[in-house]
């Protein structure tokens, strides 16, 4: 979890699974300090105009990024 959004969130979907399976038990882990800020839809935002995102994802993962965010971009040429 990275912020209070992200607890309520997850605390309702905990609450739903039980309610479906009272045999699901949910466990909940806090970010790194330092990852907390970073969101999914910030980097590719970062992405999308150019900007480096090697700091916040692995680098198997910035090709991907990147690939998908120039396909995004031809689209809306």
């Amino acid at each position: 979890l990275r912020a209070v959004a992200d607890f309520e969130y997850e605390y309702q979907m905990a609450g739903m699974n039980q309610q479906l399976n009272n045999r699901v038990e949910t466990v909940f882990l806090m970010a790194d300090v330092a990852l907390q800020p970073i969101a999914s839809r910030l980097v590719k935002e970062i992405a999308l105009y150019g900007g480096d995102i090697h700091r916040f994802v692995p680098d198997r993962v910035v090709q991907e990024v990147v690939a998908r965010v120039e396909k995004i971009g031809k689209k809306g040429s």
